[in-house]
């Protein structure tokens, strides 16, 4: 399969939300979809290492990163450490970098940009608190999907986790 949302909108358009963020593919994971874990943060990712740190079976963090573009929320080793742990992807408003490793790790990363620079580590963020990005609200529990032709989300399963 190679494009996963058009289906769905064409089947369960009244279950979906688009997300409209303008976020490009870096991971090797080109459709992905599971669970929303969230983590709001600016410039720290001590708590989106912390979380892909963690068993993520069936589940895609949701990073909002305020949509800064001055830092990297992910890079290599925390991708590498996700994928260890079963997580599905991250999606980030915000940052990633050494963006040709994340090519090759079998995790879905999508996110606005790239940035060679990293966060400083304070241990500032919140864990599963309801983020807003591109407008729309995300929930923690709900379902998100993506792959190239954006990102949608529903309250409740569409597919099988």
């Amino acid at each position: 399969m190679l494009d996963l949302l058009p289906d769905l909108f064409d089947l369960h358009q009244d279950k979906l939300t688009f997300i409209p963020l303008p976020a490009k593919h870096f991971g090797g994971r080109q459709i992905f979809y599971g669970e929303v874990i969230t983590v709001r943060c600016h410039r720290d990712n001590s708590m989106v290492k912390q979380t892909l740190a963690q068993s993520g079976q069936g589940k895609v963090l949701v990073v909002d990163g305020g949509g800064l573009l001055d830092h990297a929320l992910l890079g290599d080793l925390i991708a590498d450490s996700a994928q260890t742990n079963g997580w599905q992807g991250v999606i980030i408003n915000g940052c990633v970098r050494d963006v040709g490793t994340l090519a090759t790790i079998d995790l879905g990363v999508m996110a606005l940009g790239a940035h060679p620079l990293k966060t400083v580590k304070l241990g500032q963020g919140e864990i599963n608190q309801v983020v807003t990005i591109a407008g729309v609200k995300i929930i923690p529990g709900s379902i998100i999907y993506a792959d190239a032709n954006g990102i949608a989300i529903s309250q409740a399963p569409i597919l099988k986790l």
